[in-house]
């Protein structure tokens, strides 16, 4: 990548390296960072092994006793200035964020945009109210307050690099913990120095934040470190199994936030044009990798056809290519081995009779809108998270049916119903076993003020945001106190 003209990103502190308390190299050498859609080396970052990731754990539990003791205002005012430093030179970040995670413009401008609002809101945190009063039963005095865990290992994925990763490590600074964060291997500089940047240029003290790339390795190397008490982990429900694994081996308190099979249920009154609408963006929006994504349309029977038809249009309409090269609506998908697995499981759903109306077909990395119709539970399409543009309708005849269908799913992380009655949207997703339901939208939903998680294979019940970040980063500590001790009998 040309890297003229970069100011703030400074290629040339972290080229090769990893944060720990300082840029250094890593034991396990360095990796390449390249653009999905072109296969250039946009640079090359430190990947960190077993070793690398003690030596961040151990760094990290010396800072946080001081970053602990820092007054909440300070922590503040630095998570604020972080946020600023994100917004300000945006125009240099959103490029990376495009050519590394194969990100259209707008979606790497929402990232930026998010992920600001990600740190202010958990600026905020640092301020909160952290205590309470507590009856007691003889003289003493009784209070609880929240505590911070210690050293928060954060593990993030490829496809919401910024935001995914910036929400739990702001927080977790915020409320006084340090944080050893491995970015997913494919998106470091976008899940990582990026973020390292940002707070590096605050002034957030060294090593309160330890950023280090790595792979399946380091990732169990951070769940079982005895200098880390806590997990956050987003990604897939096969990893998020694993970390819950070895998180409970090791007593470790963990947030596990999967993927998910969204239902977004369309019922016989809806205005189609607006429900396609609603279907195609939650469906192929930056190709379909978003844990949100709308893995299933259920359409009321009576208008399936008409549905379809109109989403069949859309995906028609929709250029896939790089980028970076101009007007273009879906990128690359990441990898080569996910193109084969979402080839896979177009290709067993019209072996299975589903209708294949749109796309199927790639070229490269570069996988067309794809739509099927008539798809049925016992189809992999039906039953598993794509991660790739595929919409797959499904059709239904009574709204208890709906509901059936969409609860079949082992995941459980979001749902959206359209319908002119509001009221019959409502009682029909609140039947849904997800962890959020959008009443007249589709499943692509998130921001800061919301506690985000899901049920079953899209997490362990914990949430990430909003309200639940204080109850997520912290732990109670109850604290008595007598004026003076007392004897006891013995």
């Amino acid at each position: 990548m040309n890297v003229e003209n970069q100011q703030f990103i400074a290629t040339g502190k972290w080229e090769g390296k990893a944060l720990f308390s300082d840029w250094q190299t890593t034991s396990a050498g360095v990796a390449q960072v390249c653009d999905p859609s072109t296969g250039e080396v946009l640079a090359t970052v430190g990947i960190g092994g077993a070793s690398d990731i003690r030596r961040a754990a151990a760094e990290a539990r010396k800072a946080q006793r001081e970053w602990a003791k820092t007054l909440p205002t300070v922590r503040q005012a630095i998570l604020n200035k972080a946020a600023d430093l994100l917004e300000q030179n945006a125009e240099e970040l959103i490029p990376w964020i495009m050519k590394e995670s194969g990100s259209i413009q707008p979606k790497a401008g929402i990232e930026i945009e998010h992920g600001a609002l990600f740190i202010r809101n958990s600026a905020t945190l640092a301020t909160q109210p952290t205590g309470i009063m507590i009856a007691g039963f003889d003289e003493r005095t009784n209070y609880a307050k929240r505590v911070p865990h210690g050293v928060v290992g954060v593990i993030s994925p490829f496809n919401f690099p910024l935001v995914l990763s910036v929400r739990a490590i702001a927080s977790a600074l915020a409320l006084g913990n340090a944080v050893v964060h491995k970015p997913d291997p494919r998106t470091p500089i976008s899940g990582g120095i990026i973020i390292a940047r940002i707070f590096e240029e605050a002034g957030l003290p060294k090593g309160v934040l330890q950023i280090v790339p790595g792979g399946a390795e380091a990732g169990e190397a951070l769940c079982s470190d005895p200098d880390i008490a806590m997990i956050s982990f987003t990604g897939s429900a096969k990893g998020g199994s694993r970390v819950g694994e070895l998180c409970g081996k090791h007593l470790k308190k963990v947030q596990l936030e999967l993927g998910g099979k969204n239902a977004l249920v369309v019922l016989e009154d809806a205005d189609l044009d607006i429900a396609a609408s609603n279907s195609a963006w939650g469906a192929f929006l930056h190709q379909g990798q978003i844990c949100m994504a709308t893995g299933l349309i259920l359409a009321h029977e009576s208008v399936a056809g008409a549905l379809t038809e109109r989403l069949v249009a859309k995906a028609a309409h929709l250029p896939c290519g790089d980028p970076s090269s101009g007007q273009v609506a879906l990128g690359p998908i990441i990898s080569d081995n996910q193109v084969e697995t979402i080839q896979a499981i177009v290709d067993d759903a019209v072996a299975r009779g589903a209708d294949l109306l749109a796309g199927g077909t790639h070229d490269g990395r570069f996988y067309a809108a794809t739509v099927l119709s008539g798809v049925k539970p016992g189809m992999r399409a039906f039953e598993e998270e794509i991660f790739g543009p595929v919409a797959c309708i499904v059709s239904f005849g009574t709204d208890e049916e709906a509901v059936e269908l969409a609860n079949m799913s082992d995941y459980g992380l979001a749902a959206g119903v359209i319908s002119k009655s509001t009221g019959r949207a409502l009682a029909l997703g609140e039947q849904l076993n997800v962890g959020q339901l959008h009443i007249n939208d589709q499943t692509v939903n998130g921001g800061p003020f919301a506690p985000f998680g899901g049920r079953g294979k899209s997490g362990n019940g914990s949430r990430i945001g909003g309200p639940a970040d204080i109850e997520e980063f912290t732990q109670w500590m109850w604290i008595s106190v007598k004026d003076e001790a007392t004897p006891y009998p013995f």
